[in-house]
């Protein structure tokens, strides 16, 4: 259960400061610069701030859309639809689905004060173009749909007024789109711009060159590609032309450690950089961060063509997972953009209102295995290590239901309660080999439960382990380690879901009390408000006491209700930056709004690390506007 907050208790503060660090420092970061699944990124420049749209297949909301001032620490903001197409594969019904196809590679421009998202199906079989002017704001305006599909395409908007969409595999083509892009043009461009492109790269066999971003660049039009020749690793192409559909001479512009694909872009401060993808194991495809310079208006990329572990730039060191994935208590009217539905959502049987404080999942027919059944809520996994951990309350579960937490992928795993007539158990289910089967099993009394799955990427590991526990402190391991593999059968990274469907009956349910993700389950971002619109707050090992009171008109404030403190009794904090500085103490009365305080103290902005050195010792970040 959720503790509830009495009214503000009015604090005091004595500072001790030792002098305010500035927010942003020159780091070292590492490569990948998101150990996460961000695949096919497409970034566009816009004042002063970067844009990252990437690919999600068959998960909805689609395409999302990321923001960073720093190209190293990002957070969702939008999403380009909320569904594609009402059709039994999206919707996952009729025994049809669309895992591994939906929506692939994208491309993100602006200009004139609008994004613009274009994006293929191979469900669909068509190409979508979407765009807004907030883009904050979920869903895009759907602006054009082409009756056909454009294999990882890209949008060029060029300076003369004229539209273009490079696309397709082996051959790469171009369209010209009208001047309001909402059609192709009559009698426009259409035509085999680069042909055979897979030959720069001194083989013709392999996975041929696809996955264009075409550029304009002080006078010159640069296609770049990604191909995998036979015997190699992926490699980017760089093509070149002083003309749109003139001869384009190619060649191999990175070849090293299959760092390839995704977008070449000039910063803020004049440098240049590509954001370019990695294979990385069952936690998917990984940005790597590419400084870029340019030799007789070649550009070329990392050191000596080389991608580089780590670059150092003027950058917030991130922290992990932190801006990707976030825990929830789902006491907020709505889902965070962190979570996205395994298919189109049934949203007549998922609330955040039947049960307040709850995420509620209801059964509304029989199914066969968590990957068939509809209404999954997934979130992404993180590198090196990440836990997931959510509390279950069985109650409403009926005969035949299963409901828990899964390492969810084609070959996936769980954890959750298993109902047989009147007994429940905790079951533990393996699928790597493609087909369930039932490891572990342990007969429970009581309705709620607590469900972990912690999960290794640390080079290329690739384990979850899956535990319970009844008290929600002692946990026991369950079954056997379920070896995680990236398959093509989904063509993403596994992820955390929340799932309950029903064997033998429809009409039951489960309700998610919440679900706390972190590097480690005792180390795990604290849950935040839907209605942050900046980055949300987070903590290490934050308790179940610690709840948030947030208003439409009042930034965010973490308060605390400690079963072993009083209320006027004196707690010590000490504030830190994020590379572990040390910027000013203070001592609060028990039961004050910490966030608000840490505001009130410190004017530079920026996100800083919060410790009590006396109470519960937890340890929390607090954003200054």
């Amino acid at each position: 259960m959720k503790k509830k907050i009495s009214s503000s208790v009015i604090a005091t503060a004595i500072l001790l400061l030792s002098g305010i660090p500035g927010w942003t420092q020159t780091n070292s970061i590492s490569n990948p610069v998101l150990w996460v699944d961000v695949p096919d990124p497409s970034v566009v420049v816009v004042d002063g701030k970067y844009y990252m749209s990437s690919t999600t297949m068959h998960m909805a909301p689609g395409v999302p859309i990321m923001e960073s001032s720093d190209m190293v620490n990002w957070k969702t903001v939008s999403y380009a639809y909320n569904t594609l197409a009402n059709t039994d594969d999206f919707n996952l019904v009729n025994g049809k689905n669309i895992y591994g196809k939906g929506s692939w590679a994208s491309s993100i421009r602006y200009k004139n004060g609008t994004f613009y998202v274009l994006v293929p199906s191979y469900s669909t079989g068509k190409t979508y173009l979407f765009s807004t002017q907030n883009i904050h704001a979920t869903p895009w305006t759907l602006l054009a749909t082409y009756g056909s599909l454009y294999h990882d395409p890209s949008l060029l908007l060029d300076d003369d007024g004229h539209n273009y969409v490079t696309y397709g595999s082996g051959d790469i083509k171009i369209i010209e789109l009208s001047s309001d892009l909402k059609t192709v043009k009559t009698g426009g461009i259409n035509k085999t711009l680069i042909a055979g492109a897979t030959a720069a790269s001194g083989s013709t066999s392999g996975l041929a060159a696809e996955g264009s971003h075409i550029e304009k660049i002080n006078g010159y039009y640069y296609v770049f590609l990604i191909c995998w020749p036979s015997g190699s690793v992926r490699t980017e192409l760089v093509f070149r032309s002083s003309t749109l559909t003139g001869t384009y001479t190619g060649k191999i512009g990175l070849q090293n450690q299959g760092v390839a694909q995704g977008s070449i872009y000039k910063t803020t401060d004049g440098s240049w950089w590509a954001t370019l993808f990695q294979d990385n194991g069952s936690v998917g495809r990984s940005p790597w961060l590419i400084p870029v310079t340019w030799s007789s208006d070649w550009p070329v990329f990392g050191s000596n063509s080389t991608a580089p572990t780590s670059v150092t730039l003027t950058a917030t060191q991130p922290v992990d997972g932190f801006g990707i994935v976030s825990s929830d208590d789902f006491t907020s009217s709505a889902l965070s953009l962190d979570w996205q539905w395994n298919h189109n959502p049934d949203n007549a049987n998922w609330s955040l209102s039947s049960r307040a404080g709850y995420l509620r999942i209801k059964n509304a027919r029989v199914d066969t295995a968590v990957t068939s059944t509809r209404n999954t809520l997934t979130q992404r996994t993180f590198g090196p290590k990440c836990s997931g951990v959510v509390a279950l309350d069985a109650t409403g579960m009926a005969d035949g239901d299963i409901a828990g937490l899964s390492a969810f992928q084609y070959g996936y795993g769980y954890v959750g309660v298993k109902v047989n007539g009147s007994a429940k158990s905790i079951v533990m289910v393996n699928a790597s080999s493609g087909s369930q089967t039932q490891v572990a099993s342990v007969a429970i009394t009581q309705n709620v439960v607590y469900l972990r799955v912690d999960m290794d990427f640390t080079n290329r590991t690739d384990k979850a382990t899956f535990y319970y526990s009844l008290n929600g402190t002692t946990w026991t391991a369950i079954g056997n380690s379920l070896q995680m593999s990236y398959s093509l059968n989904h063509f993403m990274g596994y992820r955390f879901g929340l799932f309950n469907f029903g064997t033998k009956s429809s009409g039951g349910y489960a309700d998610f009390d919440w679900f706390k993700i972190g590097k480690a389950y005792n180390n795990t971002i604290a849950f935040s408000s839907v209605a942050v619109s900046s980055s949300a707050v987070s903590s290490s090992a934050i308790s179940s006491s610690a709840v948030l009171v947030s208003s439409s008109s009042s930034p965010v404030g973490i308060k605390y209700a400690d079963s072993q403190r009083s209320n006027g009794e004196s707690l010590t904090y000490k504030v830190y930056d994020l590379q572990g500085k040390f910027v000013c103490s203070m001592t609060l009365l028990a039961g004050h709004d910490v966030a608000s305080s840490v505001r009130n103290l410190v004017s530079q902005k920026g996100i800083y690390l919060v410790r009590s050195e006396t109470g519960m010792g937890t340890t929390q970040q607090v954003e200054v506007h």
